[in-house]
């Protein structure tokens, strides 16, 4: 499965709300928080996570999509 910043987005959005944050209404940016959070989460595990296959056919290291 391919990571998704709008899954992440609506996770972190979720845990906010939990932990008793605002993230609707006038004054509240709990929800951009949480999109600025998920886009820069996603880019780095994507950009810079690898997965080490050590055995088999498939061996070597690859790239996290």
């Amino acid at each position: 499965m391919a990571l998704s910043a709008d899954t992440l987005q609506a996770l972190i959005v979720t845990e906010l709300n939990a932990a008793g944050f605002a993230t609707q209404g006038e004054y509240a940016r709990g929800e951009q928080l949480a999109a600025a959070l998920a886009r820069a989460i996603v880019t780095h595990i994507t950009t810079a996570a690898e997965v080490p296959v050590s055995g088999g056919s498939s061996a070597g290291t690859y790239q996290v999509t």
